[in-house]
């Protein structure tokens, strides 16, 4: 910047707190990188850095793509950019390179497979420089090699996060980045029905899972928050019972199988008026994930902005995986809640999903159903107690089966 005088540069980062704290004034930030005396004023207040040359950096948050709306620049730098909300303020931030006779974007990133990543590849005049951790060494702590990267060499995570692998789907897992970015919303509409589901930590480093979810009135599902996170038991119920309260939600969710009655008691510690559903985990987590991810690829739920965590462990949780997905049960049972998708429902939901049709060429056999419908009917007949034998049985005022059933006065008898 300083060697382009009078410029106007465009820092984006995923929120305006990255920007300040990260791109501006952190320890490889603007202000540290610049040799001193360039740096005229920082204006935390307008988000507004100013250079000896005359040249002007203007702070802008991913969050807020209108704000990029306007504004004209020579250069930009983009922050995270695969973490970045709203996938829109990168066609905002292009739209306003238009200053000078070159201009030009630099964006650094962890490369995680998001779509907006993946077009920023894809385009002709990209021009890709990966580094890894271990090009940084002599700039970090001697036995930071030794105490953090060997635990996560060679595993999915090391090469992402270390090496800067674009590491594409997981052969066997659930969900795709794809299902989840075609679906994905800035805004949430009206709820019909809203949950906070918690999935309490198993014990060791499990984090506690705390994902709220709605159901608009489009009937479909969206994910509103992400609180997750490793917390002692007072701070994990005051986060999920804040989340109640500033979502306006319906009632909190809880798998007991952890911690039984300890984790409704310490809820009702924090706030006794909260109302508390408690679920019970009777199958495997595969089982209760498919017909939530079904809903997914038929782009029936969606996420509201961008949660990093959960859709990083979405992506890669598999029947294999030894951690357990604390953020994605959390998800699932709240999803089955407001989805109206208890087992047996949810069981049928994803069997009609993914049962092939007679479109298809798979041609179902009637006569085989119709004879084990009617086997079934006679089951069902001949388990029928017999009333007549035991006299007039009062089914109060209001029967819901009346058809076929005798009356005396306003009283069903069967």
């Amino acid at each position: 910047m300083h060697e382009h005088p009078g410029c106007r540069v465009a820092l984006v980062g995923p929120t305006w707190r990255d920007v300040r704290d990260t791109m501006i004034e952190g320890e490889s930030g603007i202000l540290a990188v610049l040799p001193p005396g360039e740096v005229v004023k920082w204006n935390t207040s307008l988000g507004e850095l100013t250079l000896k040359n005359g040249s002007r950096c203007f702070a802008y948050a991913a969050t807020q793509p209108d704000r990029l709306r306007g504004p004209q620049h020579h250069f930009a730098w983009g922050d995270e950019l695969a973490a970045w909300e709203r996938a829109e303020t990168w066609d905002v931030l292009l739209l306003g390179l238009r200053l000078g006779k070159d201009p030009k974007v630099v964006l650094t990133t962890t490369p995680k497979p998001r779509a907006i990543v993946r077009a920023v590849l894809r385009h002709p005049r990209c021009i890709t420089v990966r580094g890894s951790t271990y090009d940084n060494l002599e700039n970090l702590p001697p036995d930071y090699a030794a105490a953090v990267l060997a635990q996560y060499e060679g595993s999915r995570m090391g090469r992402q996060e270390i090496m800067g692998e674009l590491l594409e789907d997981v052969e066997g897992a659930l969900w795709t980045l794809d299902d989840i970015d075609k679906a994905r919303v800035a805004e949430a509409p009206d709820m019909l029905k809203v949950v906070v589901a918690i999935d309490p930590a198993g014990g060791g480093a499990d984090e506690v899972g705390i994902v709220a979810v709605g159901q608009g009135r489009d009937k479909h599902g969206y994910v509103l928050a992400d609180r997750s996170g490793h917390f002692t038991p007072e701070r994990w119920a005051k986060r999920a019972v804040d989340l109640y309260h500033e979502l306006e939600a319906d009632r909190i969710v809880v798998e007991r199988n952890y911690g039984g009655d300890m984790v409704k008691a310490t809820i009702q510690a924090v706030d006794k008026r909260v109302p508390i559903s408690e679920v019970v985990a009777s199958r495997g987590k595969r089982l209760r994930a498919e017909p939530i991810s079904t809903r997914y690829e038929q782009g029936l739920v969606h996420h509201v902005g961008v949660f990093t965590e959960l859709e990083d462990q979405m992506i890669q949780w598999t029947a294999d995986t030894e951690d357990s997905p604390d953020r994605v049960d959390a998800l699932v049972w709240g999803l089955t809640d407001v989805l109206n998708m208890g087992q047996g429902a949810a069981f049928l939901d994803f069997w009609r999903a993914t049962t092939p049709t007679l479109a298809e060429g798979q041609r179902m056999d009637q006569l085989t159903k119709t004879s084990e419908a009617q086997r079934q009917m006679k089951r069902v007949e001949r388990s029928k107690p017999n009333f007549e034998d035991q006299g007039p049985r009062l089914a109060g005022p209001r029967c819901l089966q009346a058809a076929g059933h005798r009356w005396r006065g306003e009283t069903c008898v069967f």
